[in-house]
């Protein structure tokens, strides 16, 4: 049976050293802050903004929430981020997506000072994380990478197998894979024998939102699974991307859904807020 990894304890590490860092911060004058906007009353977006406004506070980070109405237009919108953007109490800046239809993210996300782009979706983060100059990374893949890294398991060397393309999670998690010298493939709808591509895995990422698409077949024996899937299955039930039951028995390693790479995503928000207000007041960054 694959040993568990524990995403809800590591991140739990993660947000005490957040909160250190925090308070030796706040002893300098500096108190980070993070703006989070939402426009629109989707139940999930509401229930991810207040969770990400609970964990500002456990670890000291300022925080601000601007709950905009469904029938929001593009100018306001950007307006507000353009606020922000000059905001000096507001280091960090997320919009909460999905947007309300009507609404474009791409624009969105192109207002964003990107010193304050705590998503790590700007093309200009996106392109120092293609070039391995990076000052953010988008929060599930720096997830990812910290769990690797707790659990002491080495990416030098190995064949990565990233299912799933987005720009949100699957390019930027196999930038990371590769600047930690990794073989990676990225694997989409249209790659050819898919089965046979991820069962030459030695770390298995699945991120391609669809309920326990992984099956055993597709595991390497001893390879390290990580899901970042986030689904409902024909019951309703919360699940992953991944096949658990059926793949544990296969993996020397796995991340379960929930408490896998879920709460490592608000933890390194957390962190990279910290790292934003660093940047923006002259603070080395480690």
């Amino acid at each position: 049976m694959a040993k568990i990894i524990d995403g809800k304890a590591i991140a739990a590490e993660t947000r005490a050293k957040v909160a250190a860092e925090v308070k030796e911060l706040r002893g300098r004058g500096v108190v980070p802050g993070l703006a989070v906007v939402l426009v629109g009353s989707d139940p999930a977006s509401r229930t991810y903004v207040n969770n990400k406004e609970k964990a500002c506070a456990a670890a000291g980070i300022h925080s601000e929430k601007y709950t905009l109405p469904e029938s929001t237009g593009r100018e306001e919108l950007l307006d507000r981020i353009c606020k922000l953007n000059r905001k000096k109490e507001v280091n960090g800046i997320l919009v909460q997506f999905p947007l309300p239809k009507g609404l474009d993210e791409r624009a969105v996300i192109e207002t964003i000072d990107p010193q304050k782009d705590v998503d790590a979706f700007h093309p200009s983060n996106v392109g120092r994380i293609l070039i391995g100059d990076y000052r953010f990374v988008p929060c599930t893949p720096a997830g990812i990478m910290e769990l690797l890294r707790h659990e002491s398991i080495s990416v030098e060397g190995k064949s990565c197998v990233v299912v799933g393309r987005s720009n949100i999670v699957g390019k930027p998690m196999a930038m990371l894979l590769m600047h930690a010298n990794g073989t990676v493939t990225i694997c989409h709808s249209k790659t050819r024998n898919l089965t046979d591509v991820c069962a030459r895995a030695d770390i298995l990422v699945a991120a391609v939102g669809k309920p326990k698409f992984v099956t055993a077949d597709m595991v390497k024996p001893g390879a390290v699974v990580i899901d970042v899937g986030m689904d409902r299955d024909e019951n309703g039930k919360l699940c992953g991307d991944v096949d658990f039951s059926r793949v544990e028995p296969v993996a020397s390693r796995i991340t379960p859904v929930p408490g896998g790479v879920g709460p490592m995503t608000i933890a390194m928000l957390l962190k990279n807020t910290v790292t934003a207000a660093k940047i923006q007041n002259g603070i080395p960054v480690q």
